[in-house]
């Protein structure tokens, strides 16, 4: 297996560890540390100076508790000062316990672990669409999330209506309380999508995983973390 690391994400940590005060959903951040360093690394189409361009992907993130990883990889591209990290948990900062999309630049919803990013999503590739554009829309969820009935109503529809635009990312650390017989990515796949499951440390396997191509279907990649 090859871990891929470079100058970038080896400050994250540093970054990381200047906010305190959430102890309690620090595994829920820490484990999408690689998956959001390579989508802003190596995937997505987007840039702070970019923030409003009608043009530019679209990432959503649906596991919204304990956003302090997606705050980190925010400052390490230039998104945020860093300085503002030193803010969090406070009752004046703008870094919230939840993303606010109208106070942290290129957040695009306010969310938390409710199972609503996924067909939020959905309806923003379909809008995309409909607008005749090609960006590429990206949302991460956690495993717990598909418990979630609005995310089984969002996977059976995506397929449906082909929105190879789509992309989902699960973080599985094995959070759910029922899992999916099969894995995963069976969910996904008995629906119709393009599934795959990778190790969700290693950023080499991410990336290839992300690049798939899925013409005319959706795609679903499983980030297995433990």
């Amino acid at each position: 297996m090859k871990l891929r690391t470079d100058k970038g994400f080896a400050a994250l940590p540093a970054l990381y560890a200047r906010m305190a005060g959430d102890e309690k959903h620090d595994w829920a951040a820490a484990s999408t540390l690689d998956v959001l360093w390579v989508l802003y690394d190596r995937v997505l189409d987007v840039s702070p100076d970019r923030v409003d361009d009608p043009g530019r992907d679209r990432f959503l993130l649906s596991k919204g508790h304990g956003p302090m990883a997606y705050y980190a990889v925010l400052a390490a591209k230039g998104f945020l000062e860093p300085s503002l990290l030193d803010t969090w948990t406070e009752w004046d900062s703008p870094l919230g316990l939840h993303p606010d999309r109208v106070l942290v630049p290129g957040v695009e919803i306010g969310s938390g672990s409710l199972g609503h990013g996924l067909p939020i999503a959905v309806g923003t590739a379909l809008g995309l669409r409909l607008q005749g554009g090609t960006q590429r829309v990206v949302v991460l969820i956690g495993d717990g999330e598909l418990e979630e009935g609005s995310n089984h109503e969002a996977v059976a529809v995506a397929s449906r209506f082909g929105l190879d635009r789509l992309t989902v990312v699960v973080v599985d650390n094995r959070s759910g309380t029922h899992g999916w017989p099969g894995g995963i990515a069976a969910r996904f796949a008995v629906e119709g999508w393009e599934a795959t499951t990778v190790d969700g440390r290693d950023q080499d396997a991410l990336h290839d995983a992300l690049m798939v191509p899925h013409v005319g279907t959706p795609l679903v990649v499983v980030a297995e973390v433990r």
